[in-house]
């Protein structure tokens, strides 16, 4: 048997060759005309595919001529802001708005209680599953721990290959009821596990909303207010859909373009959903303002914070990468229409539970970053603060632990990638495949 000491050396063998003869001159790129990442000179998506779900829009044409503008998100023809002004002032709209999102219908009534009410009857899982499945072999990774439970549903499924339109719709469905609950339920089992800590399994309340109910199913004594509600409620919509071109999203349809089942297509989603680069950016700022808070006195002092962003930016200071997270967007350009329709719920929460300092520090740093940032790369525009500025925040606020930030996410995003699995279904019929270019070496 190889010893511990031989295999890591020769693992390291393995890496230093591999990394050595898989090295590509970036001028190559350029030479044959590759778009990394999918995106032109301009860092525009490259077009591949059409979809009617929804809208996102940094710029617009005047005069002939591409400019920026305030951010805007459609949902199925709708400006996200216009859907929220929609909602009642106490009123939870996750499953109203999942039911535009699927269908491309505001449901009436009588609809949005009947689509709730099938929500509430499938918000439960298969007999023994939290204790054979969720709570055996749990992790501190949460996303993996939903990923395992969502490939352990198809034994429960005795149609799970079938792919024709109302068995994934009913699929789909089941799985945005559920979503909550794998989340909810796993970091239960992490605490228990990992923490020592006492492990609650509340069973969910069919009166209650998928915001509602996520709050009651963590915390140990189900209390929450309306408020509380409300801006998870609003968290939920605005994460819940944001075009075809975001990773998780194109992850999605090109999953289900090879004829796919939709837990494997659901699986493949969260697993980009989870790389830091896409769904863990709310976490990243939570743990830069941990590093500002210890740094900088006066949250007031606009000078002080100023200072201690332009260490971040010359890369002294924090993880030492020159960004400021939760700032610029790939899309939007003067602003994030989550973001501004977001803020008004994040003062409200931190007025009611005592955290107007942190708030001072985050808003002061929305307003000094994006200049400092633009003086130091010498660019045209100013970048704006995204939805993940503030999104860690208000979780924090609402007692969600840092290991479900991605998961929450996840409950509200599942909404979208349902929606496009179904549209992909629907308009499409021929697997997505780019091309690779070789430029291997023919050796004899």
């Amino acid at each position: 048997m190889m010893k511990k000491a031989a295999a890591e050396a020769f693992e390291r063998e393995m890496a230093e060759k591999t990394s050595g003869n898989d090295k590509i001159a970036p001028i190559l790129f350029d030479e044959y005309g590759v778009n990394l990442g999918l995106r032109d000179e301009r860092g525009q998506g490259i077009l591949t595919g059409l979809t009617s779900i929804s809208e996102v829009n940094g710029y617009m044409e005047k005069g002939g001529r591409r400019v920026q503008c305030d951010g805007q998100l459609w949902y199925r023809g709708y400006r996200i802001e216009d859907l929220l002004a929609g909602l009642g002032a106490n009123e939870m709209g996750y499953e109203k708005i999942a039911y535009l999102l699927i269908t491309g219908d505001v449901p009436s009534s009588t609809e949005l209680m009947t689509f709730q009410n099938y929500l509430a009857e499938k918000r439960k899982l298969p007999s023994h599953f939290v204790r054979d499945i969720i709570m055996k072999a749990s992790s501190d990774d949460i996303m993996a721990c939903m990923m395992k439970s969502i490939l352990s549903l198809p034994y429960s499924d005795p149609n799970t290959n079938d792919t024709s339109v109302q068995n994934v719709i009913r699929q789909c469905m089941e799985l945005i009821a559920r979503f909550p609950l794998l989340a909810a339920y796993s970091y239960h089992a992490y605490n228990y596990y990992y923490n020592d800590d006492s492990m609650y399994v509340h069973m969910p309340d069919p009166s209650l909303s998928t915001a509602e109910n996520l709050l009651m199913m963590l915390r140990p004594d189900q209390h929450f207010t309306t408020l509380e509600a409300k801006v998870l409620d609003t968290a939920l919509i605005l994460h819940m859909e944001h075009g075809g071109g975001n990773n998780s999203t194109f992850t999605t349809r090109v999953v289900t373009s090879s004829g796919s089942d939709t837990y494997s297509t659901i699986a493949a989603a969260m697993a980009s959903l989870k790389g830091p680069k896409h769904g863990g950016a709310n976490i990243k700022v939570m743990e830069m303002m941990s590093d500002i808070r210890a740094h900088v006195k006066d949250y007031h002092d606009k000078d002080e914070v100023s200072a201690y962003l332009m260490k971040i930016l010359n890369k002294d200071a924090f993880d030492k990468k020159g960004l400021v997270y939760g700032i610029g967007h790939a899309v939007y350009t003067l602003s994030d229409p989550r973001e501004r329709v977001f803020k008004k719920y994040v003062e409200e929460l931190a007025a009611a539970k005592g955290r107007e300092l942190d708030l001072a520090l985050y808003q002061n740093i929305e307003e000094l970053a994006p200049e400092l940032l633009s003086k130091k790369r010498n660019l045209p525009k100013n970048a704006c603060p995204n939805v993940d500025f503030y999104s860690g925040f208000v979780y924090d606020m609402l007692g969600i632990p840092q290991e479900l930030y991605t998961a929450i996410f996840a409950v509200a995003r599942i909404v979208g990638w349902s929606a496009h699995r179904i549209e992909e279904l629907v308009c499409t019929d021929k697997i997505i495949r780019p091309a690779y270019m070789s430029i291997m070496k023919e050796l004899e």
